[in-house]
């Protein structure tokens, strides 16, 4: 399972922390051990379905410098194969508990599938909505002819000269006699109604409790699939995925939680008590049709699976800092406009809009510094971190629910610009693609046409030079990473930003700004204009 590189590596000097995995560039072993396994994948292309892979770049007990290598999940239907780490825990032992419960299970799913479906019943369920229906109608239209009859008697007792007793008395006879009647048609429809329902009840019943068995056997082979999972840090502590959850805000470790690249390259690294020194995961394969993977790129291990799996197993190395966290360090906010109601600001790439749960520095936090102790600034919009350009706050709430209307509205207009990796062939358009966020993989986010949110973006190409294209951004919707998932997503412009390294490759920025900004003053009524000039 150990490599040894190809060619000599005793140029590259050794990482002196360990990569933060959810932010990170990759070292140049990292880079040299992923090209290697890249050369490896490209001998099999019955593998290019789409999957994350790892490297870790250890130090053994002599000294020497290797590295591992993983996939996520299953690869070519199998979670072992001889180039690659084996699992954290194999849950495809055909012995094992797993499988046999799986099969239980799966029996379970079929004896449900088979009774849903089962002729029977489904002609019981459906002479009991015909015979619901007939009454319904039926009991309808006796009500109705009794009230008709009720009306008639009504306008007989008022007739000059009055009804004699005889008459009266016959009338309340008839009277009596419709209302009987009703209550024994109602009784008949109810006992035939009954009996059909108690038909398809028993059945019902049956598959509720076939239902709630697979339920219930699931769950407990969920929890105890997760209780083996056990997994190691650099001091040699060992806890068990239930136990690493219970202190999150999910408290139950999501389905897969374990199988991804990164936990089996350290767990077989602790294993062998060799020292980690560097990590990185790249994708190789066809992209996800939600997703935004692209063959080659390197991405943060996921936030949802990994994020609490990692900070266990990570406990007793020495971790880099938080990247994100450096940047706003000596970041300077340019004030381009400030009145009485508002304030437009030049936000800086690498700076908070807002502050974050981690980092306090924003341009919130410095806004506010400006102002006097009572006040505190309202946002209206944000960027995304690594985004820079203008951005519109309120002083007040009268001016902040102004704004906010014209943003509803889409009164407020916004002009990106960016560079692209790669050409846009046409010269504009719009992207429609709806988006909501990845459960397991916050801030990311993925196209999605049923949970998704409408986005919309229309776009111009500016220029075109050495296989990048320079274009310009009119978001009509303000989704987050909107305008960055719509270049990068195949389905979009498939070009991702320069600099992206959520949906593309690293840069030294992300080449993004928003240059221009268009609105209704909240107090004066006046139309207005922002530019702040691309850096780039």
């Amino acid at each position: 399972m150990l490599h040894r590189f190809k060619t000599p590596v005793s140029d590259i000097p050794l990482p002196r922390q360990f990569t933060y995995p959810f932010c990170y560039t990759p070292h140049p072993l990292c880079v040299k051990a992923a090209e290697e396994v890249q050369q490896y994948l490209a001998l099999h292309p019955e593998w290019n379905e789409g999957k994350m892979f790892g490297v870790l770049v250890v130090q053994t007990d002599n000294d020497g410098i290797g590295y591992l290598a993983a996939f996520s999940g299953i690869l070519g239907g199998s979670n072992r194969h001889p180039f690659f780490v084996p699992p954290v825990y194999d849950l495809l032992q055909p012995d094992g508990f797993f499988k046999q419960e799986e099969a239980a299970i799966s029996q379970l799913n079929a004896d449900i599938s088979l009774l849903a479906r089962d002729k029977v019943f489904l002609q019981q369920r459906e002479e009991l909505q015909r015979l619901e229906t007939e009454a319904a109608q039926e009991l309808s239209d006796a009500r109705q002819a009794v009230k008709a009859a009720k009306i008639l008697r009504e306008k007989r007792r008022q007739t000059t000269p009055p009804l004699s007793p005889e008459e009266s008395a016959a009338l309340i006879r008839e009277s009596q006699f419709q209302k009987a009647e009703y209550k024994r048609l109602e009784r008949r429809w109810k006992e035939r109604i009954e009996t059909a329902r108690q038909t398809v009840a028993a059945h019902e019943f049956h598959l509720q409790d076939l239902k709630h068995e697979r339920k219930i056997r699931s769950a407990a082979l969920q929890q105890r699939l997760f209780e083996q999972f056990k997994l190691l840090n650099y001091r040699g502590e060992m806890k068990d995925l239930c136990e690493i959850f219970a202190d999150t805000v999910q408290r139950i470790p999501p389905a897969g939680a374990g199988e991804c690249a990164a936990p089996k390259l350290l767990q077989y690294a602790y294993q062998h008590r060799w020292k980690p020194l560097a990590m990185a995961e790249f994708w190789w394969g066809a992209s996800p049709q939600t997703e935004v993977r692209r063959q080659g790129c390197y991405y943060p291990s996921c936030t949802g699976k990994c994020g609490p799996i990692l900070r266990h197993m990570l406990q007793g190395l020495d971790v880099e800092p938080n990247p994100l966290a450096l940047r706003s360090v000596g970041k300077e906010l340019e004030i381009v406009y400030e009145d009485d109601a508002i304030i437009v600001v030049n936000k800086p790439a690498g700076l908070l809009s807002v502050p974050g749960k981690e980092e306090k520095f924003s341009v919130y936090s410095l806004v506010q510094a400006r102002l006097p102790q009572r006040e505190s600034p309202l946002t209206v919009h944000r960027l995304d971190m690594d985004t820079s350009g203008l951005l519109l706050l309120a002083k007040t709430k009268e001016a902040h629910q102004h704004l906010q209307a014209q943003f509803e509205q889409r009164l407020i207009h916004k002009q990106y610009i960016a560079w692209l990796e790669g050409t846009v062939n046409q010269d504009s358009g719009r992207i429609a693609l709806p988006l909501c966020p990845d459960p397991h993989d916050r801030p990311r986010q993925k196209v999605d046409p049923v949970e998704g949110k409408p986005a919309i973006t229309d776009y111009k190409v500016l220029e075109r030079k050495n296989n990048r294209t320079l274009i310009a951004f009119y978001p009509l919707t303000g989704r987050t990473h909107q305008l960055r998932v719509h270049a990068a997503h195949p389905l979009g412009l498939h070009c991702p930003i320069v600099g992206d390294m959520l949906y593309g490759k690293p840069a030294e920025r992300l080449y993004l700004h928003a240059e221009t900004l268009s609105f209704t003053h909240p107090v004066t009524g006046k139309e207005m204009t922002f530019s702040a000039k691309s850096p780039f």
